[in-house]
């Protein structure tokens, strides 16, 4: 029997770190992403400026250190091809949340359905970072869905993209860049310009899996066409250059209208602010959420006025209905079938890509 090539071994480890995922979620404790964090704020403790420079200095010293370990690990471990394959599934298990992210917004619709708002004004600040407080129903359940559209891409298809581009170590660099902006990607006092780096690179790291989201989810809606009407006509007009390929795709997918205005909670002036073109939270326990301080980091000092952000966004898929509880179902039915999707796309375009570039070497 012929020994598994680089290729077949990170394919093999990709599908069954997904298997993994799909199985057991993320770990309640001690999460990779989570240990990442914590070293990044005490990283930020000692470069901290006010000042983009520090920032990008920041940025390429967290994301270079992962990229390079994963490189080195990958070479003394991948000498084996069962190692390879171990190593991959490890990395994929650890920056997967498709499966943590499905089972919170079911936990919500559960409470949905069961007439018990306040259950559900209280589990959504989980998944993403809008102010319950005076949300209704229908007003829950289009968070919910939008959540799952835009955190599809970023916990599940954005990290497979770049596994089938650059293996393991494109693997953790992505979840390492979409970490960091999670922690520092904020327009406030303190980000603005130390969290440009991040923000930007979290931007440029997330355009090819946003537009294969949304690619995705169109071949996985039940009516392909509605699915790709909305997400070509709407796609550019959401504010983020990425979330809004997946919201608008997942809006024709489902049949529903999404966007409109948006209720963040009323923070003190001077509390780090969520870049507005997002307002998602990484799925992994443990990890740093937007808008949120990382993990032993302190918030800047603010004072006590409280004030809220209020964003009107693009309406997606305006001709569309309003979102109702059970479009939380579909919308996670969907994201599962895109995540499978994913990852047989990835895994096959890696190993051409490979095999592309033993011929081109030859």
């Amino acid at each position: 029997m012929r020994p598994l090539t680089r290729a077949a071994a990170f394919a093999l480890g990709a599908v069954a770190g997904y298997a993994v995922d799909a199985r057991f979620a993320d770990p309640r404790r001690g999460h990779p992403v989570a240990l990442f964090g914590n070293a990044a704020t005490r990283l930020e403790r000692r470069l901290w400026r006010d000042d983009r420079t520090a920032g990008t200095a920041y940025t390429a010293l967290c994301v270079g250190a992962v990229a390079a370990g994963a490189l080195a690990l990958d070479r003394t471990v991948g000498r084996r091809p069962l190692g390879r394959a171990a190593l991959a599934a490890a990395a994929t298990w650890t920056v997967l949340g498709g499966t943590s992210l499905t089972r919170e917004a079911r936990t919500i619709g559960r409470s949905l359905t069961a007439g018990d708002l306040t259950a559900a004004r209280e589990r959504l600040p989980h998944l993403c970072g809008r102010d319950p407080s005076a949300l209704d129903e229908q007003q829950i359940a289009r968070a919910v869905v939008e959540s799952v559209a835009e955190n599809t891409a970023d916990a599940v298809v954005n990290a497979l993209t770049w596994g089938a581009l650059a293996g393991t170590p494109g693997l953790l660099a992505f979840r390492a860049v979409n970490t960091l902006d999670a922690m520092v990607g904020h327009r406030s006092p303190r980000y603005a310009r130390f969290g440009w780096a991040s923000a930007r690179l979290d931007d440029v790291a997330g355009w090819p899996g946003a537009r294969l989201t949304a690619l995705l989810t169109v071949a996985a809606a039940p009516e392909p066409r509605t699915a790709w009407r909305v997400w070509r006509r709407d796609g550019s007009a959401h504010p983020s250059p990425n979330a809004g390929q997946a919201e608008s795709a997942f809006a024709g997918a489902v049949g529903v209208r999404l966007g409109g205005t948006l209720q963040y909670p009323h923070e003190p002036k001077g509390a780090p602010e969520p870049k507005a073109t997002s307002d998602k939270r990484p799925t992994q326990e443990g990890a740093p959420e937007r808008g949120a301080s990382a993990p032993g980091q302190e918030r800047p000092e603010a004072s006590a006025e409280p004030r809220q952000r209020v964003e009107h966004r693009p309406v997606l898929g305006a001709e569309l209905r309003p979102v109702t509880v059970d479009d939380i179902e579909r919308a996670c039915t969907l994201s599962r079938r895109v995540g499978a999707l994913a990852l047989g796309t990835t895994v096959a375009g890696h190993v051409l890509l490979r095999l592309l570039m033993k011929r081109g070497g030859a």
